[in-house]
């Protein structure tokens, strides 16, 4: 996008669900990708918002609860303390990460549920239901289990088969019962709120074909979707622990899950602006037509953010920006295998940061994010990522420049003009220069692992340019054409600085204080470092950045997760 036609951006990054940890499945998904975005808006210096919060309700959480004996919101206050110092850890920063167990998130969500109901935007319809008599509650359908009636496979769930992949209704099955306990259930009949999205097909038809530019695999979930028919989603349900559904005899009756949760942005954001002492702040970023709204999932949860979520907000009486992208992504696996948190085969966020620096996983997940496809993570490829690019490519070059104006210039940027470069200073600057402009289109159409393509080689020219300028041999010869040639590999570290900030942003905010820049980094530091370097200016001691892993850590991570692999597991 030209800087002409950029408006302010509210990004949202995909509620994590506060039954447990971060996995890298969940990073590569969604978190990630949102912060590296979000970042490199914010080193443009463009308005941006960030928000995010745990989702906090549904029949998991109480049946976690009820396995430790403790309330549901002491497990979700817990799982969100713990998932929220995680992300900072790895230096994913919100503008507000809140929860869905807030008051201003009932609060929120009631009001939207009211809204819909007022303007006869929900259908009620009595349905039957499988109800647990030893449980006394109607179960939800993943905890129902029964043959499937289309390839006779036992143990499909009441949502959907893993066997052939059928989508199912519980009452389809053959046999169900009780996914834990293995009781018997009964059919019992019950009154509900649903949203008719068929009245909204057209609508949401024309609103996907009006952005031609999302990837392809969201626009064939969504085509998908409107091949079948969109049909009536129930917005309630028989459940204790959720947004009590504000209407009268409506006793024991909460909002489904997949109703309050995206208005979990809305309320996140409502919240923010109340912290900011600006209540109504939030409406900008929701009704204003001139927000770009951008939904970072992954693609188990398209369907929600491209059609239900949008159909939502369509229904609503008031004014609401639909989202401009939702560039969804596949799955991360591990080692060769899906990851199982089941099984525990995952690497676990709080783990990780046990044992590593944040960068360098940032920097592998961008380099190989599964941006159109499954990618495969493993720890091999992570240490080859780590020792022969973020430090062979990168933090060599970083070490060479450094060295050698520390020992020969005092640690100032040595004296030059531009009537002193000869051609192959501009033509190193002329390549830098280019792929940083194609480093920013890639990173405003989401390509990341495009856009670290052209970091990478910005660092490999930077590094050829150090051997074919040889201030290591025009230092005996030659010292004015010395410093002219590491004052233009300067210029070029710095180009590099803000190509690695969004996805390295730890070792890059080091290098940006090494470089004795004045703008904060992400806070506009785009500008200043695009200017030329000032003769004379002090640079800072630098360090080692990015160390090579000793084999033998990433030896017991291969370990510990062999171990977590039965025989027989492909």
């Amino acid at each position: 996008m030209s800087e002409t036609d950029f408006r302010r951006t509210l990004v949202t990054a995909a509620l994590p669900y506060a039954n447990g940890q971060i996995h890298l499945g969940h990073l590569a998904g969604a978190y990630l990708p949102a912060d590296f975005y979000v970042r490199y808006l914010r080193l443009r210096g463009w308005p941006v918002l960030f928000i995010c919060g745990t989702d906090e309700y549904g029949v998991p959480i109480t049946l976690t609860a009820e396995k430790l004996g403790i309330s549901p919101k002491e497990l979700v206050d817990r799982n969100h303390q713990s998932i929220e110092d995680s992300f900072a850890g790895l230096g994913i920063e919100f503008d507000n990460f809140s929860q869905t167990s807030r008051e201003v998130h009932r609060e929120t969500a009631a009001a939207f549920f009211r809204d819909l109901h007022a303007h006869d935007r929900l259908v009620q319809k009595t349905t039957q239901q499988f109800y647990s008599p030893s449980q006394q509650r109607f179960l939800a359908d993943r905890y129902i289990e029964g043959t499937c009636p289309k390839c006779q496979s036992e143990g499909a769930r009441g949502d959907q088969c893993e066997n052939c992949g059928s989508s199912l209704d519980p009452t389809e099955l053959i046999d169900p019962h009780d996914a834990l306990k293995g009781e018997p259930l009964e059919l019992r009949e019950t009154t509900h709120w649903y949203i008719p999205l068929g009245e909204w097909q057209e609508r949401l038809e024309a609103f996907i074909a009006s952005h031609p530019e999302w990837k392809e695999n969201v626009k064939q979930y969504c085509r998908s979707w409107f091949n079948d028919g969109l049909g009536d989603r129930a917005v309630t349900r028989d459940i204790a622990w959720g947004v009590p559904v504000p209407l009268d005899d409506h006793e024991g009756k909460v909002l489904y899950v997949w109703f309050d949760a995206p208005v979990g942005y809305i309320s996140a954001t409502r919240e923010w602006a109340i912290d900011q002492e600006d209540p109504e702040a939030w409406r900008v970023w929701w009704q204003d037509e001139t927000t770009r709204l951008i939904h970072f999932i992954g693609k188990d949860n398209v369907v929600f953010h491209t059609l239900m979520f949008p159909a939502m907000l369509m229904a609503h009486s008031e004014p609401f920006v639909l989202p401009d992208n939702v560039p969804a992504n596949e799955f991360l696996n591990l080692e060769g295998q899906k990851l199982s948190t089941s099984r525990g085969f995952a690497v676990w966020l709080p783990d990780y940061l046990e044992r590593f620096e944040p960068d360098p996983l940032r920097y592998v997940i961008a380099r190989g994010l599964p941006e159109t496809r499954d990618m495969n993570f493993t720890w091999e490829g992570f240490q080859a990522r780590n020792d022969n690019e973020l430090g062979n490519n990168f933090g060599n070059l970083i070490n060479r420049v450094f060295t050698f104006v520390h020992k020969y210039f005092d640690g100032l940027v040595p004296e030059w003009t531009e009537d002193q470069l000869e051609d192959i200073d501009h033509a190193v600057l002329a390549e830098v220069a280019e792929l940083r402009e194609r480093w920013a289109s890639h990173m405003d159409r989401f390509e990341v692992k495009a856009a670290m393509e052209c970091a990478f080689a910005a660092g490999q020219a930077g590094n050829r340019y150090f051997d074919e300028s040889a201030p290591f041999r025009t230092r005996k010869t030659d010292m004015v054409r010395c410093g002219v040639s590491l004052a233009v590999a300067l210029q070029v570290l710095r180009q590099v600085c803000l190509m690695l900030a969004p996805i390295c942003p730890f070792g890059m905010t080091r290098l940006w204080s090494w470089l004795g820049m004045e703008t904060p980094l992400f806070f506009g530091g785009w500008e200043e470092g695009l200017r030329d370097i000032e003769a004379g200016r002090p640079l800072g001691q630098p360090e080692i950045l990015y160390p090579r892993l000793e084999p033998e850590l990433i030896e017991a991570e291969v370990a510990r997760l062999r171990e977590l692999l039965e025989p027989g597991d492909g």
